[in-house]
């Protein structure tokens, strides 16, 4: 899999899984419970990942959609 966001940003989140749900591609939101151990701090950056296959295509939906500068390189 491939990560191309990294942020605390729940709302963020939402939106990219939300984009790749219309487009018909798994994502998968690694380190979501991760709270429980940091005390629902919201610390913690959560990583966005889709499959290997996905990911030229995911980046571009998720560039369309200007999230370009949360992308990881």
């Amino acid at each position: 899999m491939k990560e191309l966001i990294r942020t605390n940003d729940a709302v963020l989140l939402s939106f990219a899984e939300s984009l790749m749900k219309d487009a018909g591609i798994v994502c998968l939101i690694a380190d979501r419970d991760m709270s429980i151990l940091e005390g629902s701090l919201g610390l913690l950056p959560r990583r966005f990942l889709v499959a290997d296959e996905d990911a030229d295509r995911a980046r571009r939906i998720l560039i369309d959609a200007g999230l370009e500068k949360e992308l990881r390189q």
